[in-house]
């Protein structure tokens, strides 16, 4: 990213504070009651994604809603809510959003434009060391939660929520050092952008390099000297680890996995698995369910003369029969 990059990127949070502060930035949170889905043409995140809509529309889809976010408006996508994007310019401006996203113990931030109609993608992109990440999660949830909720303060609570977030973000882009764009920084910016897109079944190494500005050969080659791992096993690895999060967390049918993890073929999808845990999905799902059985026939409380297995009764009700079992 370069020196005017950033600039631009400190006058976009600095123009959004002062519309906070003003109570004159628009929030846009959706309401998907169900996260974690499998949609055509939608993709999720197993961490929150902002964007700060700066240039033009996007147009969001989201399994049960949609709306439109234009310049001067912020949405935040919490964690495994299924959504896709249709962008538009304006009248007299490209289009161009400006977006982050969450890793351990480091946050992206990056410039979106429109690469062919109605498509958008990374134009320009800086990653930041941020140990203290936990605080950006929480402030970015807490916001959306808050959004969805009512109460006597809630236009108060949102108002410090987006301050406190907005400046946190201000702030990393003035004091970053930018040490992450050396070529030792390429290999863990394409891990980031790895766990980032691993549902994008079009994510391989010649994309990757592409977007940090070098030759799939040479990224391959970096990537394998400082890792000792080539970069489409580790594609590969991160997939079957995001579909386990899927398989542990969803109802999902196995072939609805694959696709949101990054497979084309769900065939394939169970050799690679099997290949990485030594067992299909289909065999993984059902040991977890016989854990969760085994689990479901515990006591659930344990007394020093007797155990309960219920799930525990309203006062007053006669827990006899249920602790004599």
């Amino acid at each position: 990213m370069s020196a005017h990059n950033r600039a631009e990127m400190r006058a976009a949070f600095d123009h959004a504070l002062k519309l906070a502060e003003r109570n004159r930035l628009t929030l846009r949170v959706p309401h998907e009651l169900k996260p974690v889905q499998n949609k055509r043409g939608m993709h999720y995140h197993y961490r929150p994604e902002l964007f700060l809509g700066l240039q033009g529309t996007t147009d969001f889809s989201f399994p049960r809603e949609g709306f439109r976010l234009g310049p001067d408006e912020l949405c935040i996508i919490p964690a495994g809510v299924p959504h896709g994007e249709v962008v538009q310019p304006g009248p007299d401006k490209p289009f161009r959003n400006l977006v982050a996203g969450f890793y351990n113990n480091t946050l992206s931030l990056h410039f979106a434009h429109e690469v062919r109609p109605g498509k958008p993608d990374i134009e320009v992109i800086e990653f930041f060391d941020a140990p203290n990440l936990d605080v950006f999660l929480t402030l970015a949830n807490t916001t959306a939660q808050t959004h969805s909720t009512q109460g006597p303060a809630r236009e108060a609570v949102l108002k410090g929520l987006q301050l406190a977030l907005l400046g946190l973000f201000r702030n990393i882009v003035e004091t970053g050092t930018g040490q992450l764009n050396s070529d030792i920084g390429k290999v863990f910016q394409a891990k980031c952008l790895v766990r980032e897109q691993f549902a994008n079944a079009e994510l391989g190494v010649q994309h990757i390099a592409v977007l940090l500005g070098c030759s799939p050969d040479y990224l391959s080659h970096l990537f394998h000297i400082e890792t000792k791992e080539r970069l489409t096993h580790y594609i590969q690895r991160i997939r079957i680890e995001g579909s386990i999060l899927a398989l542990e967390t969803s109802s999902l049918t196995i072939s609805e996995i694959a696709y949101a993890s990054g497979f084309s073929d769900p065939a394939y999808f169970a050799r690679v698995f099997k290949q990485h845990k030594g067992t299909t999905p289909q065999e993984y799902r059902l040991r977890l369910e016989a854990q969760r059985q085994v689990q479901d026939e515990q006591p659930k409380t344990v007394y020093h003369d007797h155990v309960d297995f219920t799930h525990g009764v309203p006062a007053g009700k006669d827990t006899t029969a249920a602790g004599s079992k």
